[in-house]
């Protein structure tokens, strides 16, 4: 697929909106806004009564807002959704939508540091007006923090010595580039896991800089409070850290995966899975090579 020009190919498109939109006339939630596939396909599925809210915090997915009465941008961090859709007079919605992947926009766009493809600064944050940038974390992190932080988001087992290896190469000058962090790193990788490892790497210091654990925690506890009766949580996940955050949620209502009971102990469960997690078939793993390890889950509100 050539993606010249491309911000986002929506993964799992219609697997995902059939399984959300039950009700043409409901409100709607897309908490992953991004290039507006997802939004497109909802909005065209809802009838003049219905609405769509769409949240991003990243400034460049203006560009790609729905010019439609039905259809609402909210320039925000989707951990604030329930705020905000308070604020704007709904205490219930009838479905939520979150597609957790990266764009294609931000992986291709050099200075934004999202892929050690090209060179560029590591900057890293979704949301450029606000907090530190991954160099930040590369040259101000004590080593440990840094080894902990590789193994806690990346899954890395050579963390320590990878976070070692920076803590020498910083020593000399601030890393401030993609070639000079895979200079610093290239050492401690091997030849055959060295593309996995730096992915790992990379999505560890991207999750790091958009605190992008908490807000996803925050997301999903607000979403289990907003949904009504009946309405329905999508989620498509991409790596087993929040798959296991949204597998736990929609199991128990929590993101620990502790179920409660009542005094006479009945199990107090807010959710229910609706089939079992949907994968990409092959045919849109090889159109869409970002989609390969995607995972759709889809539970309703009891």
């Amino acid at each position: 697929m050539d993606t010249s020009g491309t911000y986002h190919v929506p993964v799992l498109l219609k697997q995902s909106v059939e399984g959300l939109v039950t009700d043409p006339d409901g409100v709607y939630v897309d908490a992953t806004f991004g290039g507006g596939g997802h939004s497109r396909e909802i909005v065209s599925r809802l009838s003049p009564k219905g609405h769509l809210y769409g949240f991003d915090q990243d400034a460049d997915t203006m560009a790609n807002i729905i010019r439609d009465e039905r259809f609402t941008f909210v320039y925000s961090n989707f951990r604030y959704m329930r705020n905000f859709m308070r604020w704007y007079g709904h205490r219930k919605v009838n479905g939520i939508l979150a597609d957790l992947g990266v764009s294609w926009h931000h992986f291709d766009d050099s200075t934004r540091g999202f892929s050690f493809r090209f060179e560029g600064p590591i900057d890293m944050r979704m949301n450029q007006k606000d907090g530190i940038k991954a160099s930040d974390v590369l040259n101000d992190y004590p080593v440990e923090r840094l080894a902990q932080l590789f193994w806690l988001y990346g899954e890395l087992q050579n963390g320590r010595q990878l976070a070692q290896a920076i803590g020498r190469a910083r020593a000399n000058s601030r890393l401030e580039t993609v070639t000079q962090l895979m200079d610093a790193v290239r050492p401690v990788l091997g030849r055959e896991r060295e593309k996995k490892d730096t992915a790992k790497l990379f999505q560890a210091l991207r999750m790091e800089v958009n605190h992008e654990v908490d807000a996803l925690r925050e997301m999903l506890t607000g979403a289990v409070d907003l949904l009504d009766k009946d309405g329905r949580l999508v989620v498509i996940t991409y790596h087993s850290i929040e798959d296991r955050m949204v597998k736990n949620l929609m199991k128990s209502g929590n993101i620990e995966g502790d179920i409660k009971t009542d005094f006479y102990g009945n199990r107090q469960v807010p959710l229910r899975s609706i089939g079992k997690p949907v994968v990409p078939d092959a045919a849109e793993q090889a159109a869409n090579p970002r989609s390969r390890s995607a995972k759709l889950r889809i539970a309703e509100k009891i």
